[in-house]
């Protein structure tokens, strides 16, 4: 595990990366791969969020929890599948507000790196999953790992806008200082609870907002084909 292709992130993570809690995560992913267990994402990708999105670039934090256990889907950022992969359902739901919050219309596809490189840390808690075994790798000490993420923006960005979605991701980011930084919380945005206030939180105009009012380029939504 390096963070070679992620240097903005080495000075707050190094030290992180050797605690004994990661070790242990190194172990158990190397006995599944004994194992001939597939783990998704690729080993390249597992830190794909924060190569893309650099420490001093970071804007927006969308917080997932596990990554996509089908094949070829996940790569590295919440939410998002590789080209060519059919757009997961909560991501149509994302979609659908992002249509009706910013008359942006409906990508045929849910790659979204384009939101990564404009500075958008789409971060799952857990950053490796079991072929076809949802939630597998939880509890193995991702979950750590990714918390002294949320810390390190936390102390070391300032106006940040959060988008904390469903009470995983509230809990999660229960760290975060609200005096610093733009907290936004809704429920998930999966068909099990769209329904119940994801569907016109106007999470994305209030981050553009938030950001020209601090000076800050604004995110372009967009997802280009």
């Amino acid at each position: 595990m390096f963070l070679d292709k992620a240097p903005t992130w080495q000075a707050s993570l190094s030290a992180e990366i050797e605690q004994p809690y990661m070790h242990g995560l190194k172990t158990f992913l190397r006995v599944e791969k004994d194992q001939k267990k597939i783990i998704f994402p690729h080993s390249s990708n597992w830190f794909h969020a924060l190569e893309t999105t650099p420490l001093d670039e970071v804007k927006v934090v969308i917080l997932g929890q596990d990554p996509y256990h089908q094949p070829g889907q996940a790569h590295g950022l919440c939410f998002s599948v590789q080209p060519g992969v059919k757009v997961p359902p909560s991501l149509v739901n994302i979609y659908k507000e992002l249509e009706t919050d910013l008359g942006i219309a409906i990508p045929d596809h849910g790659y979204l790196e384009n939101w990564a490189k404009q500075g958008v840390l789409l971060l799952n808690a857990v950053l490796t999953v079991e072929d076809s075994n949802a939630n597998a790798h939880q509890g193995k000490g991702w979950e750590q790992f990714t918390d002294k993420i949320i810390s390190t923006v936390n102390e070391q960005c300032d106006h940040v806008v959060f988008m904390l979605w469903g009470s995983y991701a509230q809990k999660k980011g229960k760290m975060i200082d609200d005096q610093k930084h733009l907290v936004l919380k809704a429920p998930h945005p999966s068909p099990l609870s769209a329904y119940r206030g994801f569907f016109g939180c106007k999470h994305f105009s209030q981050a553009n907002s938030y950001l020209v009012d601090k000076g800050k380029d604004i995110v372009d939504w967009n997802v280009p084909g």
